[in-house]
């Protein structure tokens, strides 16, 4: 994939002309990490935009106690750690890569200098920041009014919508362990195995090693409105 398509499909920089993107993939750098490389640390500086051509990013936060919690996924044609081009303050979260990942970075003096030539990008930003915004208000509604099972049950929805491919029942395109899905809802891998079980045996879902396909959408959607 070149710079120029990369940036293309990247939804901060859908505005921008063909010559606007050809001017601004003068400026990224490309950078290879193998599976389970911490990018950034939490608190780490921030000064850099990254742009995943391949591959697969976690977005998490680690607590004193050693607790991991996800808070995002991204993959080929999405960014992460947008606020560093805007305030260029330490990161707010970690970010490891979950397979081989490739990955081009753009630094927030080049943004900034863009930016003044071109503001109309500003419109891309805000639209962005206000996505990752109500992500969070839903994700921390999320953790402070449903139990376990349910958590489990919004997770797989949101991934089925983000990442669902229609076939035999939806399959959520994005390779998940327990263990990983358990950082996402904030529960140990035991009590996520029980809740899938039980979607499982309810015939919502069907689980094959990191893969789970939705075989009832409607059923699912009703578990949390039970």
């Amino acid at each position: 994939m070149t710079r120029h398509n990369l940036l293309r499909q990247a939804s901060l920089f859908a505005g921008l002309t063909d010559t606007e993107l050809q001017t601004l993939a003068l400026t990224l750098h490309r950078h290879t990490f193998a599976p389970g490389i911490i990018i950034f640390h939490r608190d780490a500086p921030g000064n850099t935009l990254y742009l995943v051509e391949a591959g697969r990013v976690r977005i998490f936060l680690l607590s004193d106690a050693g607790q991991e919690i996800t808070l995002n996924f991204h993959g080929p044609g999405e960014c992460f750690g947008e606020l560093a081009l805007l305030d260029g303050m330490a990161r707010s979260a970690g970010a490891i890569t979950l397979e081989h990942t490739v990955v081009y970075t753009l630094h927030r003096d080049d943004f900034l200098r863009h930016l003044r030539t071109h503001p109309h990008i500003a419109e891309s930003i805000l639209a962005l920041l206000s996505r990752r915004l109500r992500q969070l208000t839903d994700y921390t509604e999320t953790l402070a009014f449903l139990d376990v099972y349910d958590r489990v049950v919004s997770k797989l929805l949101d991934l089925a919508a983000r990442y669902g491919v229609v076939g035999d029942g939806i399959l959520i395109d994005l390779p998940l362990t327990q263990g990983e899905l358990a950082t996402w809802v904030v529960a140990s891998r035991e009590r996520v195995n029980k809740a899938l079980g039980m979607l499982r045996d309810r015939g919502l879902i069907d689980v094959d090693g990191k893969q789970i396909t939705i075989l009832d959408m409607d059923g699912l959607r009703r578990q949390i409105q039970r």
